[in-house]
């Protein structure tokens, strides 16, 4: 499903791709990945190893070199030289995306089961505004958890931004709008299903003609509100852009921001 909401000068890999058992995976890792997961939980252990395993699937398809991923502040992922990347990883997926520093400026992706936040978490984690929006559209589209989406986009968002900043973004520090695609047929299409009593999630549909899993997808815009200034003397960090997607049982929010003066390849 990541693959969908990315360009293809990106490449996404899963932990369903790589035929491996976790001994194998958890045996693969780097001395020093081993190292920094020495005295985590058996799960964490698995996850931090799984999501690196796709990661060098990644770098293989990638053409770049294979090399060990570490942490470094705040968790980020250090990536070998002439890649950017990113990982997420959630009950039963494990994933990574990476391109090519030349072609990417920073990634962000986060996955998460499509289910509803927590009683209370959606306050928590959203503007006033973004949490009001949340709730009208549930009323109008009660099968997609706008709440869970907006979650991955400001995740998605994080870790786009601290690759690039090496500053904490909280989440009232950005603001999010999440805008569904148009069904099939346009505006007019989607009254007319309405009317029908079907609402837009119903209408299935994705660029790839692949109907049978696709729940629902759109594009996403973070604007952020505190100091953009990078560190990497690239352009301020003002806002971001990127896809969403709802698949198997799934949500995905992605962003990719590119170098200066290169154009976007859109997915």
């Amino acid at each position: 499903m990541i693959h969908e909401i990315l360009p293809p000068d990106v490449v996404s890999v899963t932990d369903a791709e790589l035929g491996l058992d976790e001994s194998a995976v958890v045996a693969a890792m780097y001395p020093v990945e081993a190292e920094q997961i020495s005295n985590a939980v058996a799960s964490r252990r698995a996850d931090f190893a799984w999501a690196r395993a796709c990661a060098r699937e990644a770098m293989t398809r990638l053409g770049s070199p294979v090399g060990p991923i570490v942490r470094g502040g705040k968790g980020m992922p250090v990536w070998p030289p002439g890649v950017v990347g990113t990982l997420t990883h959630t009950d039963g997926l494990r994933a990574a995306a990476l391109g090519s520093a030349g072609r990417v400026r920073s990634l962000g992706v986060d996955v998460e089961p499509h289910e509803p936040l927590a009683a209370g978490v959606l306050d928590a984690v959203s503007l006033p505004e973004e949490a009001a929006w949340v709730r009208a559209v549930g009323v109008e589209l009660p099968s997609v958890h706008w709440d869970k989406l907006l979650f991955t986009a400001k995740e998605a968002t994080y870790k786009a931004w601290f690759p690039l900043t090496r500053r904490w973004l909280g989440f009232a520090d950005a603001h999010v709008t999440l805008v569904p695609d148009l069904p099939r047929g346009g505006a007019q299409a989607g009254a007319d299903d309405r009317a029908n009593g079907r609402d837009s999630a119903d209408n299935k549909h994705d660029n790839n003609d692949d109907d049978s899993h696709t729940v629902f997808a759109g594009a996403l815009r973070s604007r952020i509100l505190v100091d953009p200034r990078a560190v990497d003397g690239g352009p301020d960090l003002v806002e971001f852009h990127g896809r969403w997607v709802i698949r198997d049982g799934y949500v995905a929010s992605a962003i990719v921001l590119r170098p200066a003066g290169l154009d976007s390849v859109d997915p």
